[in-house]
């Protein structure tokens, strides 16, 4: 039987977020529903309440989250009643050419639940990245949850879902930081910070923080940061390239995801450095390099999805080191907040006061 309960909608673009009534059907074949005991506010979910994504509205915002697996539907294997998971937006197939080729991380068609939450009116709602997490109970498909160790709280264990596991596996398996690396990262939020705690596991000697906030610099040093840098009293390009000698980081990541920060990653690398984009752009964004200095630059020009991490493999890996004691992902939580409190997010994120609000339910 179908349940009733609240969730955070985003009705039109650039409107407040309401708090709605949800319809959550019961799991169907290869899907199962999950109470969700929190969700962090990132910002993509902003992105979609401003159309950023696409206009899909009304939107069922949340997918950074942990939960315990309520019901499942038919032929599903992997997880059971009771299981304690965190929720992933990359569903891996088995069966496309990335996945037969040994590459499911890029995985191109990823699964999502087919049934649709709805209003009470019936109107069928968008979940974001196939999740839509602020809510008691979501539907997803199976493939969508992970099982970790439940001795990690769920307010540290959800931020796996995205934002963390974005950044951190933008700088171990995307730029595939190694050991005495120089590594620098433009923008120190949420996913930059988790970008210079994963350089910080995968070994690098120098770890240098560009952001234009003192106070997430500050932050970027507990996370792992060697050298810091304000990109608003110095350039960023010059100052890294200081800090490596004259030549450049052998890793420049851009967790903001603008053509400014884009080229400050790409002259701030090393000759046959590695330039990572995990920051999400906009559509409107474009960008015009000379093709001369791509050539003559050499190395490598990436973007990140989800940090190229195979859920399955890297979530349960990663809270083992936050339960060693070697991974802090409880810095990334500024605040525990309850789901009339989204809105309020979204304005102390554009802020820069928090790194991560999490709603607990």
């Amino acid at each position: 039987m179908s349940r009733q309960v609240k969730g955070v909608v985003s009705m039109r673009k650039g409107a407040p977020v309401e708090l709605r009534t949800v319809v959550v059907p019961d799991p169907g074949p290869g899907e199962v529903t999950v109470d969700v005991k929190a969700c962090g506010v990132c910002h993509t979910d902003f992105h979609y309440r401003e159309g950023g994504i696409n206009d899909d509205f009304p939107f069922l915002l949340g997918h950074e989250a942990a939960g315990v697996v309520a019901e499942v539907g038919p032929g599903v294997s992997n997880v059971a009643p009771g299981d304690y998971v965190v929720l992933n937006w990359r569903a891996v197939c088995g069966l496309c050419r990335a996945c037969r080729r040994g590459r499911p991380w890029y995985c191109f068609d990823t699964a999502n639940a087919t049934q649709k939450m709805t209003l009470e009116d019936g109107t069928e709602l968008s979940p974001a990245l196939g999740i839509g997490a602020f809510l008691e109970t979501t539907l997803v498909a199976a493939g969508q949850c992970t099982k970790v160790d439940p001795a990690a709280p769920p307010e540290v264990a959800g931020l796996l879902g995205c934002g963390v596991m974005a950044g951190l596996g933008a700088a171990t398996n995307t730029g595939e930081v190694g050991r005495g690396d120089s590594v620098a990262v433009i923008g120190c939020g949420g996913v930059g910070g988790a970008a210079i705690a994963g350089a910080r596991l995968a070994g690098a000697a120098r770890i240098i923080a560009v952001d234009l906030d003192d106070r997430k610099l500050e932050l970027a040093t507990t996370l792992g940061a060697t050298h810091t840098v304000n990109s608003g009293r110095t350039d960023a390009v010059t100052a890294i390239q200081e800090l490596t000698g004259g030549f450049g980081a052998d890793v420049v990541i851009d967790a903001v995801g603008r053509p400014e920060t884009w080229k400050q990653a790409f002259y701030a690398r090393d000759l046959a450095g590695t330039v990572v984009l995990v920051g999400v752009p906009t559509p409107e964004m474009t960008l015009e390099i000379p093709l001369l200095d791509v050539f003559g630059r050499g190395g490598k020009l990436k973007s990140s999805w989800y940090g190229d991490c195979l859920p399955e493999r890297d979530f349960p890996m990663l809270i083992d080191l936050y339960l060693q004691g070697r991974l802090p992902l409880e810095t990334f939580v500024s605040e525990k907040i309850a789901l009339t409190d989204v809105e309020a997010a979204f304005e102390a994120m554009k802020r820069g006061d928090v790194l991560r609000s999490v709603v607990m339910l």
